[in-house]
């Protein structure tokens, strides 16, 4: 009898025996094409079949950025209140709790300070995976005590933003951020500090309209969605069809609100030229 054909009928493997693929040994794009997660993890998080930028958090951005992923994390402990005692689905400490045990960060923004080819570098970075990368309290809070890190050691300052916008539960709270980053960034610019603001997918809400637009130079990566409301709600509030690749990084860049698009193997080096160029010192190799 041929091997593939059973000789009793019905699955004879009990359960507890059987095994599971394990998650993460591939990753399918948008496009379709299948990678593996090594190639990708050693491709910078891109997938080399179509150049796909994949979502990254703070992990991945420092290590890319910083030599050797040597950096000192600022203000690692601070964490959300929640003085509105706001609850929708579920209670607002319940849902940072929750947040906080799945992702194990504190809050949708890590800070930190290290060498980026020799120099030094603040970084702020947003994860996504934080209640989408929403802005509240502490995000407004770290990203300002970066800022005066930056201005009291006179170091290049760098955010990168990843954000569906506001917090709710933290209401005008949350939008009293915008004004208080928007303030620190002025204060970097009267200090002539050097501000580089890198959107990657998605940017979008409080972060666009503050923080993510006022670098002395806004960067991009490929393909990321950047914009203030949605392109759906776009569409809805004004009864028009939106151009082709509408709030697209490309899209942005032909229009004037970015710089540059930089491909995130590139990422390192364009930032770090940037600064030796606009401090007038020598190009760093």
């Amino acid at each position: 009898m041929a091997w593939f054909k059973r000789t009793q009928k019905g699955i004879q493997t009990p359960t507890e025996d059987k095994k599971d693929v394990p998650k993460g040994l591939w990753y399918k794009s948008p496009t379709g094409k299948i990678v593996d997660a090594e190639q990708l993890e050693s491709n910078f998080y891109v997938s080399p079949e179509d150049g796909y930028h994949v979502r990254i958090g703070s992990n991945e951005y420092f290590k890319i950025l910083f030599d050797d992923n040597n950096f000192k994390e600022l203000d690692k402990n601070v964490t959300s209140k929640d003085p509105l005692t706001f609850e929708d689905t579920k209670k607002y400490t319940d849902r940072l709790k929750a947040a906080q045990e799945k992702t194990g960060l504190k809050d949708a923004v890590r800070t930190a300070v290290g060498k980026s080819k020799g120099k030094e570098l603040v970084i702020a970075c947003m994860d996504f995976k934080f209640i989408g990368g929403s802005m509240g309290s502490v995000v407004g809070e770290k990203i300002a005590r970066a800022a005066d890190y930056a201005l009291q050691h006179r170091i290049p300052f760098m955010i990168i933003s990843k954000s569906g916008g506001a917090r709710m539960q933290e209401a005008a709270l949350s939008l009293m951020q915008l004004a208080k980053t928007s303030v620190k960034l002025a204060q970097l610019a009267n200090a002539k500090i050097p501000y580089i603001s890198l959107a990657t997918d998605p940017t979008t809400g409080g972060t666009t309209a503050s923080f993510a637009m006022l670098g002395d130079i806004n960067i991009s990566e490929p393909g990321a969605l950047i914009g203030f409301a949605g392109p759906r709600v776009v569409k809805d509030t004004t009864g028009k069809d939106l151009p082709k690749d509408f709030q697209t990084s490309e899209f942005l860049k032909e229009k004037g609100f970015l710089d540059f698009i930089t491909h995130r193997s590139e990422l390192k080096n364009k930032v770090n030229l940037y600064l030796d160029l606009i401090q007038n010192q020598p190009v760093r190799r």
